[in-house]
Parts: structure tokens; sequence; C-alpha cells
């Protein structure tokens, strides 16, 4: 990758909390993500009301996804959005549940 290019690319990780789990938070986050170019993955935390998303991609496609987490899909009510981002180590090959 080149510079310019790795400068573009980023990885960010976020913990939604709210309703997030029994309401295809994971499987709408998957589709979102996909439709906007980036990889990674997204699962359950144990306690219940919290998603973790780890994401790569285009900065700008990576906003997009911060911004709609912050919503979900239809019957999620999400309370907060943990980012916490780094540089792209560019891991993944697609972007699924785990």
């Amino acid at each position: 990758m080149t510079t310019r290019a790795a400068e573009s690319h980023a990885r960010v990780r976020l913990i939604v909390k709210g309703r997030v789990q029994g309401v295809f938070f994971r499987r709408s986050t998957v589709d979102t993500a996909r439709t906007l170019g980036l990889t990674g993955w997204v699962r359950n935390l144990p306690s219940g009301d919290q998603v973790e998303i780890i994401a790569e991609g285009r900065r700008r496609d990576l906003e997009s996804l911060v911004a709609w987490a912050h919503t979900g899909p239809p019957g999620a009510h999400v309370e907060s959005v943990d980012e916490q981002w780094s540089e792209c180590r560019m891991e993944f090959n697609d972007f699924r549940v785990r």
C-alpha cells in the first residue's frame, strides 16, 4: 500500500451499547459494512447489551459506519457508541459475524 493509500485507510473499534442484541444488529452491521466496502467483524458481547465491531477501510466509509451505528437497524435502541481509531492493518478479507 502506498503512503497516500495508507493515509486514507484506517481501523475503528466500536462498542455499541443499548438494545443491540436480538434486533438483527449484527446482520445489519454486516450488510452496511459490505455495502461500504469495509472488512472486519461484529460480535455480541456477554453483557447482553453490547456489540463489538472491528472494521477497516477508507476513513470516510468508516465514518459512515460509525454514523449508522449510532442508530442501528429498526428495533435497536443505541445508548452509546465508544470509538477507538487506529492504523489500518489490512487484516481481513471480508466482513462477517463472529
